[in-house]
């Protein structure tokens, strides 16, 4: 495996938008220390967190609500304090002094999600959407950028964005990985996926293409205990009261978080259980206007679910994609069918108005996210010059057994 550093890029950032990496960096810091806080125990080097997954558990869902920062850099930021604590504890166990990990210079991580490379710009996520910076290259780099940056051959891997105060200027070092050739021969079938689709929705939590459900009776049980607990120290208006209420409301979110951790393993673990190489959810970005009727602590819950999954199934193997849900709740699944239809649904109940086939709404719309994941990729592999894999099955994981995308009906929208 060859890793290749180039030298640091220049960046041309807008006067408008300085402010914004500005912002992103005191928060990334913020985050780091936090976490350098969580993992350092100052009595014993054997309390100290070194696990990146303890560490993210506990607080990713925190720090993003405390920070703007966007998934991503705050999974860096964690990543780093778990990285510098598992430093100090090797040179702990070697007998020398040490103390606990602080982050105070000007710089952030960046991975190939909050990162993207043009020809002569970047694309970097910040607190308030993302920047585009155009840069200038050293003319003396040893790794020329467009040999190892744009290059299909090398990888995009976590790269630090850093500020010279002295000439106010940002500078990127960026980090690429190329495999070695023995690594790319390793299968004849590396192109094959199993996907598990994942369907969110009011009456259920989330649906696995494989029929699993993760029922919302409960959560909105306890939600709705909840909100009455509140209504009721509400309408006492004492301090004593206001008091409860902030006990209550740290409770409530911390419970919150757990239920949703242990709905995020249960699908992580439904992949695995099932060979699945990738989990594919609806892209949540319009969330709302789809889903009008839909309770905040639901939308709520369909976001923070889709992000613990982003960062626990890597762990495992597994990637996670997001497609369009397009038409996706009222087509049929049925592989000779496909029949869509806005007719076809009615609340938790599905019947295709063409070839009568009834299963439940959402396991039938978890089913066709797959299949459309499915059909895109299959396409892309088709449609690229350099990957010779296009008959290279992608096969969506269902009750007792796979299907291939393929197979099936287009999907509209597709």
């Amino acid at each position: 495996m060859e890793v290749r550093r180039t030298a640091p890029v220049k960046l041309i950032v807008p006067d408008k938008r300085r402010d914004d990496l500005h912002q992103s960096a005191r928060q990334f810091l913020y985050c780091a220390n936090r976490a350098a806080d969580f993992c350092w125990d100052g009595r014993s080097y054997t309390n100290c967190v070194t696990a990146n997954s303890t560490a993210r558990d506990a607080l990713y869902a925190e720090l993003r609500e405390e920070t703007d920062l966007t998934a991503n850099l705050v999974q860096e930021a964690i990543r780093r304090a778990v990285q510098a604590t598992k430093g100090v504890v090797e040179r702990w166990k070697q007998g020398k002094r040490v103390s606990q990990p602080e982050f105070t210079s000007w710089s952030m991580v960046y991975d190939k999600r909050s990162a993207t490379f043009y020809r002569n710009k970047v694309s970097l996520s910040t607190v308030n959407g993302r920047v585009e910076c155009e840069f200038e290259l050293p003319a003396d780099s040893p790794t020329p950028y467009e040999q190892y940056v744009l290059s299909d051959e090398y990888e995009f891997r976590a790269s630090t964005l850093q500020y010279d105060k002295a000439t106010d200027e940002f500078y990127f070092h960026i980090t690429t990985r190329k495999d070695d050739d023995d690594d790319d021969e390793v299968s004849e079938d590396t192109g094959h996926q199993t996907v598990l689709g994942i369907d969110l929705g009011v009456n259920s939590l989330a649906v696995s293409s494989t029929g699993a459900f993760w029922q919302g009776d409960d959560y909105d049980h306890w939600c709705r205990e909840f909100e009455k607990r509140r209504s009721e120290m509400q309408q006492r208006g004492t301090q004593a009261a206001h008091n409860a209420l902030l006990r209550l409301g740290k409770r409530e979110e911390a419970w919150r978080k757990q239920y949703i951790h242990t709905v995020a393993n249960e699908i992580v673990e439904e992949a695995v259980e099932h060979d699945c190489d990738v989990i594919v959810f609806e892209d949540l970005t319009d969330i709302r206007e789809r889903l009008p009727y839909a309770k905040w602590h639901h939308v709520w819950a369909f976001r923070r679910l889709a992000e613990y999954v982003e960062y626990k199934a890597p762990e495992q193997g597994v990637s996670v994609e997001q497609v369009e849900p397009n038409h996706t709740s009222q087509r049929c699944s049925r592989t000779d069918c496909g029949f869509t239809h806005e007719d076809n649904r009615h609340g938790e109940h599905f019947e295709c108005q063409k070839c009568g086939y009834e299963v439940n709404a959402d396991y039938n719309a978890a089913k066709n996210i797959g299949v459309r994941y499915a059909r895109k990729q299959r396409h892309s592999l088709r449609s690229s010059p350099k990957s010779g894999s296009g008959d290279a099955p992608v096969d969506v994981r269902v009750n007792g057994g796979t299907v291939n995308g393929e197979s099936y009906q287009p999907i509209a929208g597709d």
